[in-house]
């Protein structure tokens, strides 16, 4: 199988994740979207990064009944914090049956240079990059694919900011999800 991997916190995960994944899971030739739980992302802040394994439940209660999505925790039993290039080492040797490609927005391919090893993710791994606002790209690299995905400008960050503020965030996150994040509290502090 062709696995498009989704790498991201999903702090929480909300619908403009969602949309990209659907779009490009349906649009281009890959057979599943694995939306990647990041338990620690090397170049942000753990401060505000709720438990994983909380967010990793979100993705899963977002995606139900999806046949091309699927919530992955591969990097829960890797070390920490988490590679990209690592991650893709041990999954190539765990499924040499498949086939990874890596889904990002112009934000993160614009940052790929400050990653571990990038050229070998350059060199090794075909990219669908999707555009971020502000974070133009015109010179991409043969493996790399422009994604025209609709986009909504949704930030996990704002989302959280709004739970502290206790404004709603019906429609910002999918309703299973808002269930979830108010079963537990999360993000309320």
């Amino acid at each position: 199988m062709n696995i498009g991997l989704y790498f991201g916190s999903f702090n929480p995960v909300h619908n403009g994740h969602l949309i990209i994944a659907n779009y490009i899971a349906h649009n281009y030739t890959l057979d599943q979207v694995w939306l990647v739980v990041s338990p620690h992302n090397p170049l942000k802040s753990q401060k505000s990064l709720l438990n994983e394994y909380d967010r990793l439940h979100f993705v899963k209660v977002a995606i139900e009944g999806e046949k091309k999505l699927r919530a992955s925790n591969i990097e829960f039993q890797l070390p920490k914090p988490s590679y990209t290039i690592d991650t893709l080492t041990y999954l190539q040797e765990k499924y040499k049956e498949h086939t990874f490609s890596l889904i990002m927005g112009s934000d993160s391919y614009t940052n790929l240079p400050k990653w571990k090893s990038y050229e070998s993710i350059l060199t090794n791994y075909t990219l669908y990059v999707y555009p971020r606002p502000t974070f133009n790209i015109e010179n991409v690299g043969k493996k790399v694919t422009l994604v025209n995905a609709p986009l909504l400008d949704i930030s996990a960050t704002v989302i959280r900011k709004m739970i502290q503020e206790k404004k709603p965030i019906k429609y910002w996150v999918p309703d299973a999800v808002l269930d979830e994040i108010e079963k537990i509290n999360a993000y309320a502090k």
